[in-house]
């Protein structure tokens, strides 16, 4: 079911957003701490596990030149792991409401002709913390294809993702991680930072692992809006926790922008 927002009137309420206080309230003290516990409950009630604060972020280094680098991960020692979640497709409401239970970092790297029949869906996840980034307009596989065209697809889709949701992206993924030299040349000619791979997928409520099992620091993994999407979003969680992490932005770990 496709969750449908308004575009002219104030739509109400999701059931997990708390209500505003009323005027005999406390104050905005008591208001937080009524969000707090309702994100709690919500966390308790669908197996999130709590995570500690992120530490304070060490940007990485990155090569210059004409083209982005294509990172699987983030090289890094602190104890921190990044959860991607893919093109936009479905549309199904509890993505919502987990999303903010969880109050982690989340990016979310949308393709435009998924989500262009109802990109307020996703306002809710940036109103909670996630950040959207370019995953093209129409989802082709890039390898091979010309420099005129997959520039397209890169600055087409950060084009629309920023008029939808103000902020215009930096990092990009090619569709099903498939790129070539041009690809990361015309992704530095839209002004991305990056392109990413994954380290682990989830799918069905199962993690995946490239390598030996566990999430390890500075891994990056990948789920999608499917139909799983609850099980693939707590078992993602799950595992970075399991492995004393805690989900952090990939955006912190790019370096300034000049």
């Amino acid at each position: 079911m496709v969750l449908t927002l308004a575009a002219c009137s104030t739509p109400a309420p999701p059931d997990w957003v708390s209500p505003a206080p009323s005027a005999s309230s406390s104050g905005p003290a008591e208001s937080t701490a009524t969000t707090n516990a309702d994100r709690s409950a919500l966390r308790a009630r669908h197996g999130i596990p709590d995570f500690a604060d992120p530490p304070t972020p060490q940007p990485i280094t990155l090569a210059g030149g004409d083209s982005v680098e294509y990172l699987h991960r983030i090289p890094t020692d602190q104890k921190v792991a990044f959860l991607t979640i893919d093109d936009g497709y479905l549309k199904l409401p509890e993505a919502q409401e987990l999303i903010a239970a969880a109050g982690v970092p989340v990016t979310l790297f949308l393709t435009t002709d998924a989500i262009k029949d109802d990109p307020d869906y996703f306002r809710p996840m940036v109103d909670a913390g996630a950040v959207v980034e370019s995953h093209t307009i129409s989802h082709p596989n890039m390898r091979g294809k010309s420099f005129e065209f997959q520039k397209k697809q890169i600055c087409g889709s950060s084009d629309k993702l920023e008029k939808w949701f103000v902020r215009r992206p930096t990092l990009f993924r090619p569709p099903y991680g498939n790129k070539d030299a041009t690809t990361l040349r015309a992704a530095k000619a839209c002004g991305m930072t990056a392109a990413f791979m994954w380290t682990e997928t989830v799918h069905k409520g199962k993690v995946r692992y490239q390598g030996p099992k566990g999430v390890k620091p500075g891994d990056i993994i990948l789920m999608h809006f499917r139909e799983a999407f609850r099980d693939d979003f707590v078992s993602a969680l799950k595992a970075i926790h399991r492995a004393g992490l805690t989900p952090a932005s990939l955006q912190d770990y790019m370096p300034a922008s000049d």
